[in-house]
């Protein structure tokens, strides 16, 4: 189930809570699980992490505007981007080179560094206009970063391959409020005469990729369904091999 759903069914359970007369958790208080009988979810909803502490809000009594289409249940309190050492840096000049992180949009240097500080970056512009009552930290651990070669960027154009884990965590405790998501937000890469032109309006590589980013972050946490990658044919096909 999409993380914007389980969120939402938190976000639900606190409006509910504030009609009522019960007391306000604390801060310090564990989630409890509700019981079956004590909220009706809509379908399609998943409880949350119960061991997961309730993320203290203030929930008006009209009800949590997570449950209206294009709007999130959250607001992102800080973003957390790691690029593991583990993962393998390909300077190859071929069309699909082995490696883990492609990346030509920098000078050459620490590749590693490079790809997070493009995460961190698209995904502070991504969750900026989420102002949910639900505060989360957005954890994420990327596992794949292959954009396109000089080769393949001046000749055939290709697919960015993107693949990172997604958590949402609660911002005190670090405790998991949904389970870990695995997104694939593979962008269509552009090659030859489409790539210059491109980049004569100022559509490097870098700019395309983190307007990516910024639009897969932002539906993950305000679509029910969350993002859901593009088909691009055979060179993602290619890319998974």
């Amino acid at each position: 189930m999409q993380i914007v759903r389980k969120l939402s069914l938190l976000g639900l359970a606190l409006s509910v809570a504030a009609c009522g007369s019960v007391e306000v958790p604390t801060r310090n208080a564990p989630f409890e699980s509700l019981p079956d009988t004590s909220l009706s979810a809509p379908q399609g909803y998943l409880q949350l992490n119960p061991s997961a502490a309730a993320v203290p809000t203030t929930v008006g009594t009209s009800g949590f505007a997570g449950l209206v289409p294009g709007q999130s249940p959250v607001t992102v309190s800080s973003v957390i981007v790691r690029v593991p050492r583990a993962l393998k840096v390909s300077e190859a000049n071929r069309y699909l080179p082995r490696g883990d992180i492609v990346w030509r949009g920098d000078p050459i240097g620490d590749r590693h560094a490079q790809v997070q500080k493009i995460f961190q970056d698209s995904l502070k512009t991504g969750v900026a206009p989420l102002h949910g009552p639900v505060k989360v930290v957005v954890d994420i651990q990327v596992l794949r970063f292959h954009a396109l070669t000089e080769k393949a960027r001046y000749t055939t154009g290709g697919v960015h391959s993107i693949t990172f884990d997604l958590a949402i965590k609660h911002p005190e405790t670090g405790e998991l409020l949904v389970p870990v998501r695995t997104v694939r937000a593979d962008l269509d890469g552009f090659g030859g005469q489409q790539a210059l032109q491109a980049e004569a309006r100022g559509l490097t590589q870098k700019v395309r990729i983190s307007n990516h980013l910024a639009e897969v972050i932002r539906q993950e946490l305000s679509n029910p369904e969350g993002y859901k990658n593009a088909s691009l044919g055979f060179y993602q096909l290619l890319n998974n091999l």
